[in-house]
């Protein structure tokens, strides 16, 4: 079964705690489309080669930890479609004691590596490239005195930088005539625009993951400066659409991306929004195909009445993965979200645990 990002975040982070006493904590992976006969076959035959190791222990311990990959192998028929990554190995961290343990994964993204390695720690390198965004939007919320350059990246809003133009304020100095004051303000208005441009281009011009720019603002500013051109060639092309908002700081990010949602599809900061809000519509409207806590949905998903199980990412490691465990036997649904979101937030101030429900318990 195809596990998620998060799923495969935590199994990382268990991962990397483990260390062999010598190189005895085996690592295969099975890219996509590869024959898993020929892995087992492969792996019959390194059994012969750890014959040769010279510590005792260290032998037995390669030797048992090769035999359960292949009788483990042998249950499989096909190479799952993202292919397959196996780690096993004693992680017993007292000597002379034997802990044998084996972790099948099938990534959420295609694995295009072969290897077998022998060694103090699981080789984790290509799975952990597939946490990595691959994709960034460029955020740029603005009007004549104030703007903010951000970036969402995965589910993370990111301020970058702050400008003010130094316009002044419409109370005209000294009997200054109205043209005047109205040339002076638009020069530096020209300016202000300019220097955001110039700030736009030194950050994302050459940031090879830039998927798309929003731009927001009231209407006449944001207007202004993408009808006439102020970015570059190469980034104006990239704006994906403008939003009409008030706030041109932080908060203004946090609404730009809240009100692009038709833009962001797909996204994970819009998926998990969409989840918590459907969450907490269920919760108020239907309280009775909702749950909070762990008791309460803990009772759900043994009853097999949960349709989607959706866990803070500051859950407890213990509690969340017997939570998992049950909801993957019953074929349930689940979600793991951050607490990069309001709505992350709040979930998890009301316990971080909870579940929609199919009927009623």
């Amino acid at each position: 079964m195809v596990i998620t990002k998060d799923e495969l975040e935590e199994l990382l982070e268990e991962l990397e705690d483990y260390r062999g006493k010598a190189t005895e904590l085996i690592t295969v992976y099975v890219p996509e489309g590869y024959d898993i006969n020929s892995v087992q076959k492969q792996l019959e035959a390194e059994k012969s080669t750890a014959k040769n190791i010279k510590s005792t222990a260290t032998r037995k311990n390669v030797t048992e930890a090769l035999d359960k990959i292949v009788r483990h192998l042998k249950t499989m028929k096909t190479t799952p479609e993202n292919g397959l990554a196996i780690f096993c190995g004693n992680i017993s961290p007292v000597e002379g004691q034997i802990d044998l343990k084996l972790w099948d994964i099938e990534p959420p993204m295609p694995i295009k590596v072969r290897l077998y390695r022998c060694d103090k720690d699981f080789i984790l390198e290509p799975l952990q490239a597939m946490m990595e965004v691959s994709e960034i939007f460029a955020l740029l919320v603005m009007d004549r005195k104030e703007a903010t350059i951000g970036v969402l990246e995965g589910k993370r809003i990111e301020v970058l930088q702050k400008m003010t133009s130094g316009i002044p304020s419409k109370v005209r100095a000294g009997g200054q005539s109205s043209q005047r004051f109205h040339r002076i303000t638009e020069g530096l208005t020209r300016d202000f625009y300019k220097r955001i441009a110039e700030e736009m281009k030194n950050v994302f011009f050459d940031n090879q993951k830039l998927k798309g720019i929003i731009i927001g603002g009231p209407i006449p500013t944001k207007d202004e400066f993408i009808d006439k051109g102020f970015l570059v060639t190469k980034l104006q092309e990239k704006i994906l659409g403008k939003v009409d908002i008030g706030d041109t700081d932080e908060a203004g990010l946090k609404e730009l991306v809240g009100k692009s949602q038709d833009l962001l599809t797909g996204q994970e900061i819009i998926h998990e929004k969409k989840i918590l809000e459907k969450f907490f519509e269920t919760l108020g409207e239907k309280p009775d195909l909702a749950t909070l806590r762990e008791e309460k949905t803990k009772k759900a998903l043994n009853y097999g009445a949960v349709d989607m199980l959706i866990l803070s990412k500051d859950t407890d490691k213990k509690t969340s993965k017997e939570l998992q465990k049950i909801a993957k036997d019953m074929g349930t649904k689940i979600e793991i979200v951050s607490l990069d979101t309001e709505e992350g937030e709040q979930f998890k101030n009301l316990g971080g645990i909870g579940a929609i429900l199919r009927f009623k318990v």
